[in-house]
């Protein structure tokens, strides 16, 4: 049995990582992501992905320590996109929303990380115990200090310590906190609202989002201008770029075709 479920319903593919006891990722899980989360980006129907876990308890731990007593290598195989499939995917210029159903620590907050949002059950715990092994978290290290402050990054990750729901959205880490039993109807609510949007807009913002942050202002308003960025290209160039001025003009929602 894959552990892995999909469910899909229109342009929304919801992703489940279930694999229990504690939905930890070994390197085949990995692989089977990162194959899931490739065919979603290359898909034209799809526009929004869901990631989340089996379960009330668990999210995702992260790192399958059992399989790795059983030989699976810290530096193996973990397919296309890297651990747990979603966090080095090149060109994911689509949205994705993390609904955290649970426990979400090192491995499992670095996926969580990955998303572009992130929804958590009140009852969701986090934590980077990385430390307390004496090995890195080394993704969050990249991405905790991008989404909150600079000082609280570092504590938690210098420390390993955990921290609830309301502590996660107080430093802006999560979106939003939703009760436990209607945290997938917040989540599919949001991927709806999302994929009624224009595709090739947000893949633009995606491309400039990513291209702009190791990039001085200018520089990488000039990348933009001199049309070095390809979603931007396709964008200005689409039908879609005249569909929402037309709706614009004609008082009416616009109908996007992602062309």
């Amino acid at each position: 049995m894959s552990p892995i479920k999909t469910k899909r319903d229109g342009a929304i593919l919801e992703i489940t990582l279930d694999r229990p006891k504690a939905n930890a990722i070994d390197l085949a899980t990995s692989r089977i992501m990162g194959e899931v989360f490739r065919d979603f980006r290359d898909d034209p129907e799809l526009r929004v992905a869901i990631i989340t876990g089996g379960g009330e308890k668990f999210f995702c731990p992260g790192w399958d320590l059992k399989a790795a007593a059983d030989g699976d290598a810290v530096d193996g195989d973990y397919g296309i996109g890297g651990f747990g499939g979603l966090q080095e995917l090149r060109n994911m210029n689509k949205p994705v929303i993390a609904a955290v159903n649970g426990i979400a620590c090192g491995g499992g907050l670095e996926l969580a990380l990955s998303a572009d949002m992130i929804l958590a059950a009140d009852h969701a715990t986090f934590a980077l115990p990385e430390i307390r092994s004496g090995t890195v978290a080394d993704a969050a290290c990249v991405k905790l200090p991008k989404r909150i402050p600079y000082h609280i990054a570092m504590e938690l990750l210098l420390t390993g310590r955990w921290f609830d729901a309301a502590e996660a959205h107080r430093w802006g880490l999560v979106n939003e906190i939703v009760a436990g039993d209607k945290l997938m109807d917040r989540a599919w609510e949001l991927a709806r609202l999302l994929a009624s949007g224009p595709p090739l807009v947000y893949a633009a913002i995606k491309e400039i989002v990513r291209d702009a942050e190791d990039s001085k202002f200018q520089d990488a308003m000039n990348r933009i201008t001199k049309s070095q960025l390809a979603s931007v290209e396709v964008l200005y160039r689409s039908d879609d770029q005249l569909e929402g001025a037309r709706a614009f003009a004609e008082k009416r929602d616009p109908v996007w075709t992602g062309k």
